[in-house]
């Protein structure tokens, strides 16, 4: 009696051991997965604020989102190309009354003793290829996909737009070098986010963001602000697009 009793505490002491040690390993494990998908950061979730609040030309939300930025650490000539980098989403009165906005927060920071530092100027580009090529090369690196064959769709519709594109925006805008690509996603799918109405490209540009290194993670972080600094409807239009976007690339 006493052996089996003996026994029978041996056994479930064990057990409570093992329970014990798969919590700790699962803990672990998902610890180190979490870990391992960093978070976005302050200055990327101030990028996305200020985008998309100059895409809806909120300038009383726009302020505070200036200040943020800056308090984060994001240098004057990085959220001037921000502001600049988004004219071409939603327009240039957006990206103008934006730039603007910005100017009113700088002078009242100057006023009050703020000394922000001003950063990088954009590298002289000095590329022998014409700017077309040029353009076409940097939309292979971001999609990930040749740039070859006859021109279709839109393009072949309209072929001067496919020019506008690859001259200006991906040579003159994206090779512009104080804004990362995946800076400038941010920019992008916030605009496109806020704009609505324009599923095709923000499936594009979210499938830009996973090839530049942004982790879905980090695409969901992008969905929770466009819901609370914009909309809600905003917020889950753009969930429904992105959850169509991972779930595909899972499927190759």
């Amino acid at each position: 009696m006493v052996f089996n009793h003996l026994k029978r505490k041996s056994i479930l002491k064990f057990l409570i051991i093992s329970v014990l040690t798969c919590y700790e390993v699962f803990h672990i494990n998902a610890q180190t997965e979490i870990m391992s998908d960093s978070s976005l950061t302050e200055q990327q979730q101030n990028i996305i604020s200020i985008a998309a609040l100059t895409a809806r030309g909120e300038v009383q939300s726009l302020k505070p989102a200036l200040n943020r930025g800056l308090d984060a650490g994001l240098t004057i000539n990085e959220i001037k190309e921000v502001i600049v980098h988004l004219y071409a989403y939603c327009g240039f009165p957006r990206s103008i009354r934006g730039l603007q906005t910005f100017m009113e927060v700088l002078n009242e920071r100057s006023a009050r003793g703020i000394a922000d530092v001003t950063g990088a100027e954009a590298s002289p580009i000095r590329k022998e290829a014409d700017k077309y090529e040029r353009g076409k090369k940097v939309l292979e690196d971001l999609t990930k996909t040749p740039q070859r064959g006859p021109l279709s769709d839109y393009a072949a519709f309209a072929p001067v737009i496919d020019t506008f594109l690859k001259e200006h925006l991906f040579a003159d805008i994206f090779e512009r070098d104080i804004l990362t690509y995946a800076q400038r996603e941010l920019v992008t799918i916030s605009v496109l986010s806020t704009i609505g109405n324009v599923e095709p490209m923000l499936r594009s540009h979210l499938n830009i963001c996973l090839n530049v290194g942004l982790a879905p993670r980090q695409l969901n972080e992008f969905i929770n602000i466009i819901k609370s600094r914009i909309g809600k409807t905003e917020g889950e239009n753009a969930q429904a697009v992105l959850n169509e976007v991972l779930k595909n690339r899972v499927k190759k």
